[in-house]
């Protein structure tokens, strides 16, 4: 089918329009500078210039296409502080693509988190839904335009997606905060859990969502299940030469930055009936073995 992809030169991106193209799909990627163009070109895809802002150029592309997947999101904006203006603009993206499928059949994977499924001293599951949590909104909406004629699906990410195309993602992020505090730290005793998978599995969820989810399907991309984040700081530590430490509940805004509120957060998180549904089954290394590569840790 021919796939409309946004974000398709990001992090996951990156991984998900070779996959595509391997699969046999044409991919036309949404480009929003002449590097991400050339990019896309030299895999063989092709190029719709336009950014998140015009949805009418995003409507456009949609209603060209046979399915689209949604990958791009305002991470400046969020980074920035600016998580809620990020998170409407995402709403607004997600109804202009609906708008432009609606009645089509058409499949349309989106992004949420894997957050959207938590609850305190629950395993996060695909069928439960979080209130408030982020990007909840925009999930929602997807799942909901199922009845409006579109195979809709929506694959929550892990807090961690990470391999050597992961460049600014919240490991390189633990990774900087380390060296620049000379400190691999956690808050209390770190024995809370986040979730990850690698980049390449989750493009592959991806794929598989848009060739064959069901409409109004919530999924999980998730491998390691919950790795203890005492252990994600001990290993960054030991890589970098640096002492692992509790930081103190005062310290952590000064220490961990914008991460500070997601640190000690523990989100354990199931993908069973994601495996089961699309027989998905990650191949690739999980966060700890990854981290014992180099590629974390090789400043450019």
């Amino acid at each position: 089918m021919h796939v409309f992809v946004t974000g398709a030169t990001g992090h996951l991106g990156s991984a998900l329009v070779p996959d595509l193209l391997a699969a046999g799909h044409r991919v036309t990627g949404l480009a929003r500078s002449d590097a991400s163009a050339a990019a896309l070109t030299a895999l063989g895809a092709d190029v719709r210039r336009g950014d998140l802002d015009d949805l009418d150029g995003l409507r456009a592309a949609a209603a060209a296409a046979d399915g689209v997947v949604h990958l791009a999101f305002k991470h400046e904006a969020m980074l920035g502080g600016d998580y809620a203006g990020a998170m409407a603009d995402d709403l607004k993206v997600v109804r202009a693509l609906v708008e432009a499928l609606a009645g089509t059949g058409k499949p349309f994977v989106g992004t949420g988190g894997t957050g959207g499924g938590s609850a305190p001293g629950q395993v996060s599951l695909e069928s439960r839904v979080t209130p408030g949590a982020p990007r909840t909104e925009a999930e929602q909406a997807l799942v909901d335009a199922a009845a409006d004629g579109v195979r809709t699906s929506v694959v929550r990410l892990p807090p961690v997606v990470h391999s050597p195309l992961d460049r600014h993602g919240f490991v390189p992020v633990l990774i900087r905060t380390a060296r620049t505090t000379g400190t691999s730290g956690y808050l209390g005793d770190g024995t809370n859990r986040w979730p990850a998978v690698h980049t390449l599995d989750a493009a592959r969820l991806y794929r598989l969502a848009l060739e064959h989810a069901p409409a109004g399907t919530r999924l999980h991309a998730v491998d390691d299940e919950g790795v203890p984040f005492r252990e994600i700081a001990e290993r960054i530590g030991i890589r970098l030469g640096l002492p692992t430490a509790p930081v103190p509940e005062a310290d952590a805004p000064a220490h961990f930055g914008f991460l500070a509120r997601l640190v000690p957060l523990d989100l354990p998180t199931s993908a069973e009936a994601t495996r089961t549904l699309l027989d998905w089954h990650p191949t690739h290394p999980g966060l700890l073995d990854d981290l014992d590569q180099d590629h974390y840790f090789t400043e450019s």
